[in-house]
């Protein structure tokens, strides 16, 4: 098992990419600062049709969780009230459900606290500081701004003229090059990436196993890619976001280890994009308004959200 500390290459990039201080020491919002009210202005004017596209997979008991990832439950919902008169006969009757899951077991965003190297969160802080009780005392899923921001799609596997990249792809910044040519339109500031790679295929006709392992993800070269663009969140259609098995041998997560940790960047996982690859290849563009607010659980390191493009 090899240490990101231990990799040369990962050293090399951490520190090119690095946002520690950027917003302050006690900063726990990272790159969501780069959405300002200029940028959902500009979003909203990207709105043409108003038609809307939901990019969340249903929440149920047979979701994308195949046990690999220990603890992750798919969602096991129970109904604790049915038709319940409780205010006496002929009453108003409510039913009622609880819900035990992963909060990163669906469509989720990784929080910046989820994931720790070398001891240390994201603006240095230590990574003890999430506890059992607590949970994330600092950079809690539910501190920094609303998600409201441009959306790009880069399509990297329609760019490459194929439905799904294979099992162990490395995604490039030369592919993701590739795919924002394709989208004929600029990354910018504040936008949130969402980058199709046509593995969730593999989960909605039937076969979670494969969508599993092995996935095509995004290298370690990449993050430097979004550093550069002052990208606020990305998010893909993979288990894993990075390729896995990994790039490195040995090297495991480096990609989560340089977004949440280094730039204070967020990553999401498992988000649906078949219908809006469909719909932005039909309208010849790729932006639009993207709401994507994850649950506010106080001290989460992760929680599901349900992204709607607006186009």
């Amino acid at each position: 098992m090899t240490q990101p500390a231990e990799c040369p290459e990962f050293v090399e990039i951490a520190k090119r990419v690095n946002n520690w201080g950027r917003w302050g020491a006690d900063d726990e919002a990272g790159t969501l600062n780069l959405v300002t009210d200029h940028t959902v202005r500009a979003a909203v004017a990207t709105v043409r049709t108003g038609r809307t596209i939901a990019l969340a997979l249903p929440l149920q008991q047979d979701g994308v969780q195949t046990g690999m990832i220990p603890g992750r439950v798919n969602p096991l919902r129970t109904m604790v009230a049915l038709n319940l008169e409780m205010f006496g006969p002929g009453t108003v009757a409510t039913s009622d459900d609880v819900v035990t899951m992963g909060l990163q077991a669906g469509t989720h965003w990784d929080g910046l606290a989820h994931v720790s190297h070398s001891g240390k969160l994201y603006n240095g802080r230590p990574a003890d500081t999430v506890t059992a009780h607590a949970g994330a005392a600092f950079a809690g899923i539910q501190k920094g701004r609303p998600l409201v921001t441009r959306g790009i799609l880069l399509d990297v596997a329609r760019a490459r003229g194929e439905e799904r990249l294979a099992g162990g792809h490395v995604v490039t910044p030369e592919d993701l090059a590739a795919a924002e040519e394709f989208a004929g339109s600029r990354v910018a500031p504040g936008d949130a990436v969402l980058i199709r790679t046509g593995q969730l295929r593999h989960y909605l006709q039937g076969d979670k196993n494969a969508y599993a392992f092995p996935s095509p993800g995004l290298s370690l070269r990449t993050p430097e890619w979004f550093h550069a663009r002052d990208v606020a969140a990305v998010a893909n259609d993979t288990l894993t976001f990075e390729v896995f098995p990994p790039e490195i041998e040995n090297l495991w997560m480096p990609v989560h280890a340089l977004h949440l940790v280094e730039m204070g960047m967020r990553q999401g996982q498992n988000w649906n994009l078949e219908e809006l690859s469909e719909a932005c290849a039909g309208e010849g563009r790729h932006t639009f308004l993207l709401t994507a607010q994850p649950e506010p659980f106080t001290g989460g390191t992760g929680a599901p959200v349900a992204p709607v493009a607006v186009l």
